[in-house]
């Protein structure tokens, strides 16, 4: 069968792109948390303005921000390592537990690189519990040293007891190790829009929005609080009204 060139340029340019929508797909694929990130190849083409790979950032259990970056062309343990040493220079300002889904891999830089002897004295590495589903159960340092939720009562700052309704014993994570995710997920929705920004825009209003959601969880914790304390007292009032009752009754006997 003859094509003519017309033909001919319709396949080829068919060819290249099917090629470049395979290389694209080859390129989004992620490694898996457990394992150690790769820097990223030079791109084949200059048809798209570079990006810088993600934002990292600090969170309390609670929700509130402490601190954020950005990472140029990867995730890898060595930038976590160095964002967490800017944060935290000193062994008094550090936490006792840093929850991360790459908690293994840090752990494991910090050992091999010896900088471990610096860090154990304050700081505990875990992995955040939506992630630690997807580790490796054969990675012995991960689930002997990175669990999150241990219960042979190896960490009882991380798992505590609790009684339900009916007085039933059940175990229950003691803070929140999700509050990164779920601030990911609030930030998902303005994604399209930060993509579009110059750096400087970017670092602006990204500041700012975390500032931002950073007021709103203080002021959702002060309620808290303030809720916490008005049943606490209502409770202690209605135990000295018990007790006055009973006073009262024994005057009377």
């Amino acid at each position: 069968m003859l094509l003519d060139l017309d033909d001919s340029l319709y396949l080829a340019f068919k060819d290249l792109s099917r090629e470049l929508k395979k290389k694209q797909l080859r390129r989004r694929i992620n490694p898996q948390h457990d394992q150690p990130n790769h820097e990223p190849q030079e791109p084949d083409n200059y048809f798209v303005a570079p990006h810088f790979y993600c934002v990292e950032t600090i969170c309390a259990p609670c929700g509130v921000v402490i601190a954020w970056t950005k990472f140029a062309k990867s995730e890898g343990a060595c930038q976590i390592v160095e964002f967490l040493e800017n944060v935290y220079p000193t062994q008094e300002t550090r936490p006792s537990y840093v929850c991360i889904d790459k908690a293994c891999v840090v752990l494991k830089i910090l050992i091999n690189s010896h900088n471990w002897n610096i860090w154990k004295a304050s700081t505990r590495f875990i992995v955040d519990s939506y992630h630690y589903i997807n580790h490796r159960v054969s990675d012995y340092l991960c689930h002997t040293y990175c669990n999150p939720s241990p219960l042979k009562r190896s960490a009882p700052n991380l798992v505590v007891v609790e009684r339900d309704i009916e007085g039933n014993e059940h175990y229950k994570r003691a803070f929140n190790t999700q509050a990164c995710e779920q601030l990911n997920a609030w930030l998902g929705g303005f994604q399209s829009i930060l993509n579009r920004m110059t750096v400087n825009n970017f670092n602006w209003t990204l500041h700012a929005m975390l500032f931002i959601h950073t007021q709103r969880v203080v002021q959702k914790q002060i309620k808290k609080q303030n809720q916490r304390i008005q049943i606490q007292s209502e409770q202690q009032r209605d135990e000295d009204g018990i007790e006055e009752d009973g006073v009262e009754i024994n005057r009377v006997d």
